[in-house]
Formats: structure tokens, sequence, C-alpha cells
């Protein structure tokens, strides 16, 4: 088939599977194919250390590495400081709260720049290479990868007391009358 019969196939499949919105269908390709890439180097490396892969990770690996990867996702997809790594993918909307900002993704006519876009501003969609990274990680550096993933939790769990703080704050600001 000639590069422009296939070019014409992937039209067509565009159109019917998003006829009244553009999906960037070919950058999502893209992205599955450099996951794709990036588990199969860490598989390699796994591999070719010779490190043992557990049979079944700890319950406290598990959870370590759960709020670990929300908050690196939120980290990297959502915070105000981490924004010069979006910035060529997005354009800043505005601010959302606790340092965190919106974003909307550049569509500059490049499939793989707006796929990557929404990758790099979702905090969902960030998880999976987020969570792939510190799972390699558990593997190949376990004790680096859980000092990492423990300061990702700490600060996971001081966001919720800092909330919790604030809402508190706010309850007993909102209680207080002054009478006297």
């Amino acid at each position: 088939m000639s590069d422009t019969g296939l070019r014409q196939k992937a039209t067509r499949l565009r159109l019917a599977y998003a006829p009244h919105e553009h999906r960037p269908l070919g950058g999502y390709l893209v992205a599955m194919g450099a996951y794709a890439g990036v588990t199969g180097a860490l598989a390699g490396l796994v591999k070719a250390t010779g490190r043992p892969v557990p049979e079944r990770p700890t319950p406290s690996d598990v959870v370590l590495l759960s709020i670990a990867t929300h908050k690196l996702s939120r980290l990297l997809s959502k915070d105000a400081v981490t924004s010069p790594l979006r910035a060529p993918f997005t354009r800043y909307d505005r601010p959302i709260g606790s340092g965190e900002v919106m974003e909307q993704v550049r569509d500059s006519g490049s499939p793989t720049r707006h796929a990557i876009g929404e990758l790099l501003s979702c905090p969902f969609c960030l998880a999976v290479w987020v969570a792939t990274g510190l799972t390699g990680g558990l593997v190949l550096a376990p004790r680096l990868t859980r000092l990492v993933a423990t300061a990702l939790t700490a600060v996971a769990a001081s966001d919720f007391l800092q909330m919790a703080y604030a809402m508190a704050q706010q309850a007993a600001e909102g209680g207080h009358h002054d009478d006297d």
C-alpha cells in the first residue's frame, strides 16, 4: 500500500472514530509506542542486570508506590513550579488552588504534540507512566526507590494535613462572632 493510501485510510479511520472532534490518534500511537519502548527498556535492564523480580510485591510497597504515584503524577501534571516542563505542549489557563494550575493543550496541528500535552496535563494519564517508572525502580534500585517514594508519600500526607488545617481554620473563623 502506498504512503498516500495509508494516510487516506488513517484519515478515514480518524473521521469515523470522532467525526465532530479532533482526536490525535496518530499522536496517541506515538505515545503508546514510547510507553512500550520504555517498558521494554526497563524489562531489558532488569534482565541484563539479573535483578530478581519479586513474585508478588509486598502490600506495604503497593501502598507506598500508590501514594507516591498519586503525588508525583499531580506534581508533574498540575504543580505551578513544574509548568516549564509542560509549557511547550500546554497553555496556562488559571490557578486552581493549592499551588496547582489548569492548562489547556496546545493544538498546533501536530498530533504528537497534542497527545503529549494531554499526557503531561492529566494526572490520571501520567500515573501509568509514573507507576511504571517507580515499579521498575523498585526492582532495579529498591532502596533508593523506596526512599524517594517515602518522600513523595510524606508530601502527599502533608498536602492533606494542610488542606484539613485550612478547612478547620475556615470553620473556626466562620463560627467565631465578636459579640462583646
